[in-house]
């Protein structure tokens, strides 16, 4: 007689804390959640890749004729929780403790802890995540830093009686969790994540005045979004929590979701807190979705702005569609960070940051994103001068002007240059190599990098490099030019960061990984996806 199989088994080393987190009854919520819906999800990233294809092929994205009775229906979804009416300003980022309680001090509307783009998913971070994140919402979360010399004081670190309201970002759909396995095989990562934060938290967050809010990202299409109706509506009945408690917000991220907007808001009608313009990711996707199609090549980085060409359409487009049925539309992220030594330059990000946020709120968004906590009341300022209500739900974008496929596909037009492609080059190898040691969000040239920028700079490599895109002095990028500026931009950035940080990081593994996804023949989907069989070398236990 065969003894069956274990429903789960743990492939990571013991991290402090975990025992508290990975108890046997969360392990068996998130088995449930697994059993149940790991296989649409597999389905769902089958049905991605068929899509590829088609776009590959040179079939551009278009909105869906068999649900366009969705797009003309007279219906709303179900009303936010008062406590999220007011979201003027959200500030993200990943879900280490210390970063987590100056966010929730940071006097911003919202925080967003995010398990994605800011977080490389080791078994630590995650682990650590989970239990930082518990103990927030039960208040006991404190961290202290130990003092810059051995004679000075350590800086201790605590909640505020006012804090942001808590959101978690999960994982995406398309990345694994390697750590953890049911019946024998890899786990959806965005699973685990929301189930043992939902797990542990929805009832305690439910008596403290707040709910169990999320952010869902990366998602391609309304089967997607109706798959996380799905589970949400199963985790609150196994919780005997009633249906509609959750509210999450659709990060419209990849240029297909952005011919289902209306799609996704119905799918998750009752646990809908609108869409964000998740325009890094999005300025990505439009690259990778388009990869194949030189029509679609994009200028410098720096070009690539909201208020022209296919993004001021998505805009458009967005707020639109949330205000007709009535949740929320937020801007964008002001990656800025503040620049402490130099007053000039610092004003010049701000003055950047500030013309992005009036933009964002006289075009009709109900609230914006930063990176930075010195960048909240920069944004506050902006919003509450020009939004006095709690959010603009009853404003509209374009006065009912429609933006059509066309609107959506069309780039921006603009100088491609070889400093872009230099910077893009550096940009990608620091953020990879950061990534590589365990940090998913990383300052770098006074921006806040995370994945989803140092994707668009990646893309962008690998599309001039496929179409031989020209540049402003005449010439074109070639494999053999792209290979020559790597190894110049790799000297320049040991000069950078010293002799001594470039011997002790991973910047050797780094570039090679940059190089490869660069030249590859196909645009790889994701770069985290090799960066993660890369980190787990490293992390899984036996």
């Amino acid at each position: 007689m065969t003894t069956p199989a274990a429903p789960y088994s743990l492939h990571a080393k013991p991290v402090p804390g975990q025992d508290s987190i990975l108890t046997p009854d969360a392990l068996a919520f998130v088995v449930e959640l697994v059993r149940k819906f790991r296989p649409r999800v597999v389905e769902l990233l089958a049905k991605r890749a068929a899509r590829q294809a088609d776009f590959d092929a040179g079939k551009a994205p278009d909105f869906l004729p068999e649900t366009a009775d969705v797009r003309a229906g007279d219906w709303r979804c179900a009303p936010v929780p008062e406590v999220i009416a007011d979201r003027r300003v959200e500030i993200t980022g990943p879900v280490d403790r210390k970063m987590i309680i100056n966010a929730l001090n940071s006097g911003a509307s919202v925080f967003m802890a995010d398990f994605e783009d800011a977080t490389t998913p080791t078994w630590q971070n995650l682990v650590e995540g989970q239990v930082n994140l518990r103990d927030a919402v039960r208040r006991t979360i404190a961290f202290e830093q130990p003092g810059a010399t051995p004679d000075a004081p350590p800086k201790k670190y605590a909640l505020k009686d006012q804090t942001a309201v808590l959101f978690v970002r999960p994982r995406g759909w398309h990345l694994p969790e390697k750590h953890l396995r049911v019946d024998g095989e890899t786990v959806p990562g965005a699973l685990v994540d929301f189930g043992l934060f939902f797990f542990h938290n929805a009832k305690e967050q439910l008596a403290r005045g707040a709910g169990p809010f999320f952010y869902l990202p990366k998602m391609e299409s309304h089967l997607e979004a109706r798959l996380w109706n799905d589970v949400f509506v199963f985790a609150q009945d196994e919780l005997g929590i009633p249906r509609g408690t959750i509210k999450a917000t659709c990060l419209i991220e990849t240029l297909p979701a952005a011919f289902e907007m209306n799609e996704l808001l119905y799918e998750l009608r009752d646990h809908s807190a609108g869409l964000n313009c998740g325009r890094w990711d999005y300025i990505f996707s439009f690259i990778k979705k388009r990869a194949n199609d030189a029509s679609a090549l994009l200028p410098d980085r720096g070009e690539v702005t909201m208020d022209k060409a296919f993004l001021d359409a998505y805009v458009t487009l967005l707020i639109e569609t949330c205000h007709r049925r009535g949740v929320h539309a937020m801007g964008g992220m002001a990656a800025q960070i503040p620049i402490k030594n130099d007053p000039a330059r610092n004003e010049q990000a701000l003055a950047k940051v500030r013309a992005d946020k009036l933009r964002e709120v006289t075009k009709g968004h109900d609230g914006t994103w930063v990176a930075h906590p010195g960048l909240v009341p920069v944004a506050k300022a902006i919003f509450d001068e020009h939004m006095p209500g709690k959010n603009q739900l009853g404003a509209h974008a374009s006065g009912g002007a429609t933006v059509g496929r066309e609107d959506l596909l069309r780039p921006h037009q603009g100088k491609r240059t070889d400093a872009g492609l230099r910077h893009n080059i550096r940009v990608g190898i620091q953020y990879l190599e950061a990534w590589l040691r365990g940090q998913g969000c990383v300052p770098i040239y006074d921006l806040m990098e995370d994945a989803a920028t140092a994707e668009i700079s990646r893309a962008q490599v690998w599309q001039w490099i496929h179409h031989a895109a020209p540049l402003d002095d005449g010439s074109t990028v070639s494999r053999e030019r792209f290979e020559r500026a790597v190894s110049e931009e790799m000297k320049r950035i040991e000069g950078e960061v010293g002799q001594e940080r470039f011997a002790a990081g991973k910047f050797d593994e780094a570039c090679k990984l940059f190089v490869r996804l660069s030249l590859a023949p196909r645009f790889e989907e994701f770069l985290t996806l090799p960066a993660y069989e890369i980190v787990t070398q490293d992390t899984l236990g036996a």
